[in-house]
């Protein structure tokens, strides 16, 4: 299916869903009911998720929501982050996009504050704001080549100097029953595109719907079951590994619905929520640091190739000791610190060991103080307890 046909219907059937609720579109999701309270009721009957995907950000964080439709997950995230953070919402449908900007002063007004901003663009395209290239064409209609050849140069120079999404530049992407819609010709884009504006350290949150097996390429073709958000899901496993094939690392699934949503010609659709990190990209210096596995497992291997062994005292650079402790490793990882310092001028550069060298506990010895026992009953008078 041509992404000329797959993104018509797409447009097609939520600008009708934008005007009256359409049930097929969405799975019972359970919100925290205290953030909704504030939404005007219109959003709420067309909010066509499958996750929440909002439960999992925190205050003071710039959210990027990606197909945020009427603004439902927007304006729960914006009461999360709170007057500190920031939500932005991007959506290609003008249908949606009219209900969240005239539901985003109600909002404003009965939170108190106003962190919330809409943008019309693809999901899979995020540097260019479509309501600007609108803007530019009803004052400089395409009617020529030269006309052409300036907007493309527009186009152009948006995409370099002004992104609509710089990089590096929000907190958190979540998105709600959505990318399945992006074509499949477009899917690594997006994928790319999503790591590309998250800050180093940053994540993203999806839900979405996936499959148990690979959708065939005639329900593929099918406009409906496209629009649906069937036949565009990705694979279960191919959805996770979308992720690190982009450069996300530590991709868990916290929820995966175990009765399916929909089952079409034998094969499951059902809901999950993926949530995968972007991890600052630096080189390698020693610390003579090192991280030791909690276990349970025996052994766990990263997405850096690094093997790590339950009880071991694995030497690694400072780039995998800081990664091992944040989230989300840090509870199933310990970080050995040297007992002599090397200022970072000093560090010389590490030639991965893939976490199989050990490192002696002689070098992470607390301080490389010794404590010099009392001779005779190391309790005292009053005992050991």
């Amino acid at each position: 299916m041509s992404a000329l046909n797959t993104e018509s219907a797409v447009r097609q059937r939520y600008s009708s869903a934008a005007e009256t609720r359409e049930p097929e579109l969405c799975c019972p999701v359970d919100y925290d009911r205290r953030y909704l309270e504030v939404i005007p009721q219109e959003v709420i009957d067309r909010d066509y998720g499958c996750g929440d995907p909002s439960k999992y950000v925190r205050q003071g964080e710039t959210v990027l929501d990606l197909g945020s439709g009427g603004g439902k997950i927007c304006f729960i995230a914006a009461q999360v982050v709170g007057q500190s953070g920031a939500v932005i919402g991007v959506d290609m449908n003008d249908d949606m996009l009219a209900l969240a900007r005239k539901s985003q002063h109600v909002v404003a007004e009965r939170i108190g504050y106003d962190n919330v901003r809409f943008c019309k663009g693809k999901i899979q395209d995020l540097q260019i704001d479509r309501d600007r290239v609108d803007e530019y064409l009803v004052q400089n209609p395409v009617n020529s080549e030269a006309a052409l050849q300036r907007f493309e140069a527009f186009v152009a120079d948006m995409r370099s100097q002004q992104p609509m999404i710089p990089d590096n530049s929000v907190d958190v992407v979540v998105s709600n029953c959505v990318l399945n819609l992006v074509d499949a010709a477009e899917k690594e884009k997006l994928f790319a595109e999503i790591f590309r504006v998250l800050r180093p350290g940053g994540r993203a949150v999806i839900s979405d719907i996936v499959s148990d097996e690979p959708v065939p390429v005639h329900m593929q073709q099918d406009g409906r079951l496209w629009s649906g958000c069937i036949s565009g899901s990705l694979q279960e496993k191919a959805f996770i590994d979308a992720f690190t094939h982009a450069g996300f690392q530590a991709a868990q699934m916290p929820a995966y619905q175990n009765e399916p949503w929909q089952i079409v010609e034998g094969i499951e659709f059902r809901s999950v929520t993926v949530i995968a990190y972007k991890y600052p990209d630096t080189l390698c210096y020693e610390h003579n640091e090192a991280v030791m596995y909690r276990g349970p497992y025996a052994s766990v291997k990263d997405d850096d190739g690094h093997e790590f062994t339950r009880g071991v005292r694995a030497a690694v650079c400072r780039k995998t000791f800081e990664k091992m402790q944040s989230e989300p490793y840090t509870q199933d990882f310990v970080g050995l610190s040297p007992a002599t310092e090397i200022l970072p001028q000093d560090a010389a550069h590490y030639d991965c060991t893939g976490g199989r060298v050990e490192r002696s506990p002689k070098v992470t010895k607390a301080g490389g103080k010794s404590v010099q026992l009392p001779i005779g009953d190391c309790c005292g008078e009053g005992g050991c307890c």
